[in-house]
C-alpha cells in the first residue's frame, strides 16, 4: 500500500495544533496577569493597613514629625527598596523578589502614614475610591487596546522627570499655584502610565512565557502598577483631600 495521507486531515492536525497552543497562551497571560494584579492589590491593602495602625500609634507623630534620622529612614527606604528590585531583579531567585516586594509595600505604609495626620480619614477613603476606580478603567485600557502605546508611554516617563524637577523647585518656592499644576500633571502623568504599564507588561509575557522570569517578572509589573496607583492617588489626593 503507498504511502500516503490525506493532506485535509494534515491540515486539520496543524489547526488543532495551533489552535491549542494559542489556548495555552491565552490562559497562560491571563494567569500571569491575574498573578499581576493580585500581587499589586495585596500590596496596596498592606500598605494602607500599616499605614493606618502606624498613624494610631502613639509613637507616630514623635517619629514622623520629630527631630531624628528615623523619619528621614522611614521617608527614603521605598525608594532603596524599588532601586534594589530594579536593577537586582535578574540576580534576585523569586522567592526573594516577592519578599522585597512585601517589605517595600511595609515600607511605603510607614511612609504614608503622615496623611492621616494631614487629611481627614473621609477625604482619604474618598480619594482612594475614586483612585481605584480610575486605576481600573485606565488598566483595562491598556490590555484591551490594540493601540501601541509605547511611544505615548516614553513621553509620559520624560514627564515624570519634569514633574520631579518642579517638585524640587517648588521645595524652594513653595509656590501653592505651582503646587496645583504639578498636582494636576501628576494624576494625568500617572494615568497615562496605568495605561501603558499595563500594556507593556502583557506584551512582555510573550517573550518571558515559560521561562523562570514569569515569576520575577509578575513581581515588578505589580510594582510598577502599584507605583502608578499609589502616585495618582497621593497627587489626586492634593485635590481632593480636605484638611484637618
Amino acid at each position: 500500500m503507498a504511502n500516503w495521507s490525506d493532506p485535509r486531515s494534515n491540515a486539520a492536525m496543524r489547526a488543532t495544533s495551533v489552535g491549542t497552543g494559542a489556548a495555552a497562551y491565552d490562559a497562560g497571560l491571563r494567569s500571569y496577569m491575574l498573578s499581576v494584579y493580585n500581587y499589586m492589590a495585596s500590596g496596596v491593602l498592606l500598605t494602607g493597613i500599616v499605614a493606618l495602625l502606624f498613624a494610631n500609634s502613639s509613637a507616630a507623630p514623635a517619629i514622623l514629625f520629630g527631630p531624628g534620622l528615623l523619619k528621614y529612614l522611614i521617608m527614603f527606604s521605598p525608594l532603596a527598596f524599588v532601586m534594589v528590585l530594579s536593577f537586582g531583579i535578574n540576580r534576585l531567585s523569586t522567592t526573594a523578589a516577592q519578599a522585597l516586594f512585601w517589605v517595600f509595600a511595609v515600607a511605603m505604609g510607614l511612609s504614608m502614614a503622615s496623611i492621616f495626620f494631614v487629611y481627614t480619614g473621609t477625604s482619604i477613603a474618598q480619594t482612594f475610591f475614586a483612585s481605584a476606580a480610575g486605576f481600573a478603567g485606565l488598566s483595562l485600557y491598556g490590555y484591551t487596546t490594540k493601540r501601541d502605546l509605547s511611544g505615548f508611554g516614553t513621553f509620559m516617563v520624560m514627564g515624570v522627570f519634569g514633574l520631579l524637577i518642579a517638585m524640587l523647585i517648588n521645595i524652594f518656592l513653595q509656590s501653592s499655584a505651582l503646587q496645583l499644576v504639578i498636582s494636576f500633571l501628576g494624576v494625568l502623568l500617572f494615568a497615562g502610565l496605568t495605561a501603558y504599564d499595563t500594556q507593556r507588561i502583557k506584551s512582555l509575557y510573550f517573550h518571558i512565557a515559560g521561562t523562570d522570569m514569569v515569576g520575577k517578572t509578575a513581581v515588578m509589573g505589580a510594582l510598577s502598577l502599584y507605583l502608578d496607583f499609589i502616585n495618582m492617588f497621593m497627587f489626586l489626593l492634593q485635590f481632593m483631600g480636605n484638611r484637618r
